[in-house]
């Protein structure tokens, strides 16, 4: 692969996938969406993560919903598609079609159920890195997932991998992300994972976000976010105190079940998950409905 090239520096947005009543996948909504999220300025688009359903997608709707953000965003910016199992031989797999629909990086999760030690964790990586021959962005959720990758095991990746492109951060650790941050090598990039941790690690040298709240509101989260990499922490600081409360909205049920409910309210798109997820129960709705009044997104 030769030297390694960092893959953006900004937002780039864990898109929702949107279903039609019959459960199946909206294209057409789906493209509506990949365009409003590169006229907002978003500077990647990450289709069939968490916050895609990912999980609950068939390996054929992932290929789908991955070849259709492709297209659709025909080269204007990266596209990082999912790719994500607790068995690396299938994780693998998808990351191969994900390569196969024409994706710039790929983003996998630590393996969940399974417990991986460090080790393991790192020969997971190591595998979907040599099988694929394209950059890899790791995803660290221990709330998601019931393991952390360490900071020792991050870095090691990073020195010893080149497709280790870099690392989706969403452990909450302030002391192992500043680890990775202090002695990743160059090109390596480090995204928070969390939207409400995005100000504070951009300040202390991240790339930006892999962001949730940036489907609801891409122009000015991710006009925030260029602010904070500039060093004009002033009017950052300012955007980030505006959005927070719909930050920590998206989080009153599991993701992406708030998001879809924020984006059916702003008529968007409809609100269906697919199972075990459900449609936001009304005792998490009000919440919801006064950040996004707040920001004048809906009346």
């Amino acid at each position: 692969m030769g030297k390694r090239k960092l893959l953006f520096r900004g937002t780039g947005t864990a898109l929702v996938t949107p279903f039609k009543k019959d459960g199946s996948v909206d294209e057409v909504v789906m493209r509506e969406l990949v365009e409003r999220q590169i006229k907002g300025g978003v500077e990647a688009l990450i289709p069939v993560g968490s916050t895609g359903e990912g999980a609950t997608l068939t390996e054929a709707e992932q290929a789908q919903v991955i070849e259709m953000v492709v297209d659709q965003t025909h080269g204007r910016i990266p596209v990082i598609g999912g790719a994500s199992s607790n068995s690396t031989m299938k994780a693998i797999a998808l990351a191969k079609e994900a390569k196969r629909r024409g994706v710039d990086a790929i983003l996998t999760v630590a393996p969940f159920y399974n417990k991986p030690t460090q080790e393991g964790l790192y020969q997971h990586f190591s595998a979907i890195a040599d099988a694929v021959e394209m950059p890899i962005v790791i995803y660290n959720v221990p709330g998601r997932t019931a393991c952390n990758i360490d900071a020792g095991t991050t870095l090691r990746l990073a020195g010893e991998i080149s497709y280790i492109a870099g690392v989706k951060e969403a452990s909450g650790n302030l002391a192992q992300i500043m680890e990775i941050l202090h002695h990743r090598p160059a090109g390596f990039g480090v995204w928070s994972g969390d939207d409400n941790m995005t100000f504070p690690l951009v300040a202390l040298g991240a790339d930006g976000i892999i962001s949730v709240v940036s489907n609801e509101v891409p122009g000015e989260f991710s006009k925030m976010v260029r602010y904070a990499l500039k060093g004009n922490f002033d009017k950052a600081r300012e955007l980030h105190f505006r959005l927070l409360h719909l930050m920590n909205a998206n989080f009153v049920e599991s993701n992406p079940i708030p998001v879809k409910a924020a984006m059916a309210m702003m008529g968007l798109m409809n609100d269906a998950c697919r199972l075990p997820l459900t449609q936001l129960g009304d005792g998490a709705r009000p919440k919801l409905e006064k950040a996004l009044k707040e920001l004048r997104l809906i009346r």
